[in-house]
């Protein structure tokens, strides 16, 4: 398989990350990427960037190398409920926004905390991935996470930084196992994005398309191989 899109990468701003916009298009353009999207973490995490930084992204060419960018936010789940921190002052500025849970900026919880919290952020308007699923400290109802993508039209990551071997996060392997076994069942794609914190991560996928090719998971529902199918659930602004 041969994986057009990464839509969850993290430039310099991030704080601990270490590329530039520029480095991170050059090494796309190599990879043989046609779009990719910068997502930031939101000021939220410790390190992060000024909400500015997220005001001024029409800066960024919506081309650079041949590769199309797109603007975004990886922007944190706050609480149960679902609330994210994202700044409804920039975020019309942006193209989408990927929500995840991340332990600085909410505390581990229960089953059924954790899946309304990640439906409730689905359901904002501005959230089109749910980010790197499948952390054993935040257990969820796969079906029913499943099934709120398929209402809210938000696509579900296979984190590809995440499945590393020495990855931090526990039994993401097998939760993305029955994550995809309810995909297939329910005809619901998803999408693979590698998390880059460095431009040499970018288009990096061995382990996502070995998790693929292991559960038999559907190409047509991989929208990675699908960059226009990509673009009907994130609407580029102007």
């Amino acid at each position: 398989m041969k994986f057009l899109t990464d839509m969850h990468i993290h430039t310099v701003a991030s704080g601990h990350a270490y590329s530039t916009i520029d480095e991170i298009a050059r090494f796309a353009a190599e990879k043989g990427l046609k779009v990719i999207a910068m997502t930031d973490h939101s000021s939220g995490m410790p390190g992060g960037p000024h909400d500015f930084h997220f005001h001024n992204m029409r800066a960024i060419p919506r081309v650079l190398y041949g590769v199309t960018v797109v603007r975004g936010i990886e922007a944190n789940i706050v609480d149960f409920d679902g609330k994210v921190d994202i700044n409804e002052d920039y975020i019309n500025v942006l193209d989408f926004a990927i929500a995840s849970l991340h332990p600085p900026c909410i505390r581990f919880g229960d089953k059924e905390e954790v899946t309304r919290a990640m439906i409730g952020a689905m359901e904002n308007p501005y959230v089109k991935i749910l980010g790197h699923p499948g952390d054993n400290r935040y257990p969820f109802d796969h079906e029913a996470i499943v099934l709120a993508s398929k209402r809210t039209g938000t696509l579900l990551e296979v984190n590809n930084a995440s499945l590393r071997p020495g990855g931090f996060r526990p039994g993401v392997r097998e939760n993305l196992v029955e994550l995809l076994k309810y995909c297939k069942i329910h005809g619901v794609p998803v999408i693979a994005n590698t998390d880059a914190h460095t431009a040499y991560a970018v288009g990096e996928f061995e382990e996502s398309i070995r998790l693929f090719e292991e559960v038999d998971f559907p190409k047509e529902l991989i929208l990675n191989l699908y960059p226009e199918r990509l673009l009907d659930f994130i609407t580029l602004k102007n």
